[in-house]
């Protein structure tokens, strides 16, 4: 049984550079730090993997491993985005940190049951920062908000299309 999310891991450029982002901007602690030496297929490498604690205990991780190649490049937020929540009375207050410290900042997006703000981190990746409003758990709820039937419908469509070409 999965019991929660324990992390997400993502590539990053420069782990120091991470660091002030995720800890310095965000708030988010600096919780542990793994340097690894050697893969589990017994290559040599020399990566740091970082992981920022969030206040519900999970982790933000990140590998910094110049020995393996990567494609940095601005993530569109239908490819990658990490949406954290936070207070409705934070999300003013933190567009107004981003926009200060010259950090691309977007938002205040209105998508009826969050609000949110958006970020782009030192490495590419859009960062959102969501507060969840009235309403949010009913329309976060299959048993009612129609989830099920809505990606059947999506898929039929899909579907259609499909035989049409």
């Amino acid at each position: 049984m999965i019991k929660g999310l324990h992390h997400n891991a993502y590539r990053c450029r420069d782990s120091e550079e991470t660091r002030r982002f995720y800890e310095d901007f965000l708030g988010l602690p600096l919780a542990g730090t793994l340097e690894i030496k050697e893969s589990k297929s017994g290559r040599k490498t020399n990566t740091l993997h970082t992981f920022y604690r969030m206040d519900e205990g999970s982790y933000l991780a990140f590998f910094e491993a110049p020995d393996q190649p990567f494609e940095f490049k601005p993530q569109h937020d239908y490819d990658l985005h990490i949406a954290l929540e936070i207070p409705m009375a934070e999300l003013e207050p933190m567009r107004a940190k981003g926009l200060k410290a010259g950090i691309e900042t977007r938002g205040v997006a209105d998508h009826k049951f969050v609000h949110s703000i958006y970020f782009r981190d030192p490495n590419g990746y859009v960062i959102e920062l969501t507060a969840k409003q009235p309403g949010h758990d009913a329309a976060m709820d299959p048993k009612t908000n129609g989830a099920r039937t809505k990606l059947d419908q999506w898929q039929a469509g899909k579907q259609k299309l499909s035989a049409a070409d």
